[in-house]
């Protein structure tokens, strides 16, 4: 009876102590609702992707990024900054690209910092990804096999849309603490 007893001690402690690092969404924010949606996509997407959430230092989530383009093309999103199991800042993505492309569609990117170098250099608020950072679109283990590249990985999620494009063009975010 003990032994059972403590197994089961045990077993609800670790579940506190998993829980208690997982990010949770505020209820009453639209955008943080948008963002665990976006996750638990990815994740429904690519299970693998449960690693990079969990062994992150930190990361960025953008729920819903428009792009269209005509010869010159954009993009623009909003999203949240997660340290541990707080949302520490709000962000938005910018973007223009120059090139071949038709099209417009919709995405969600998420952006994973190996350590606390590269999460400052994107919190000091000039962080930018040029043409040769590459995204790895999601699907069902795409992420297992992704590296982090200058102590970033980035990964995006098609929710719908078309686009034909070859183009050059980079990222830029803006990062407001919270």
């Amino acid at each position: 009876m003990h032994k059972l007893s403590a197994i089961l001690i045990a077993a609800i402690m670790f579940c506190v102590s998993v829980h208690s690092y997982a990010w949770e969404p505020d209820n009453s924010d639209k955008l943080e609702l948008s963002v665990a949606q976006a996750i638990i996509a990815a994740k429904d997407r690519d299970p693998s992707m449960e690693k990079w959430f969990e062994t992150a230092y930190a990361y960025a989530v953008f729920p819903r990024v428009g792009k269209a383009g005509i010869g010159v093309g954009g993009a623009h999103g909003k999203g949240i900054v997660i340290f541990g199991d707080s949302t520490v800042g709000r962000t938005s993505l910018s973007q223009v690209t120059i090139g071949l492309q038709l099209g417009g569609q919709v995405y969600a990117e998420f952006i994973m910092f190996r350590d606390k170098t590269a999460f400052d250099h994107f919190t000091r608020g000039n962080f930018e990804m040029g043409a040769q950072v590459s995204a790895v679109a999601l699907t069902a283990g795409a992420s297992a096999d992704a590296n982090y590249d200058g102590g970033v990985a980035v990964f995006t999620n098609a929710g719908g849309g078309l686009m034909f494009e070859a183009s050059v063009g980079g990222q830029k975010f803006t990062y407001e603490a919270k």
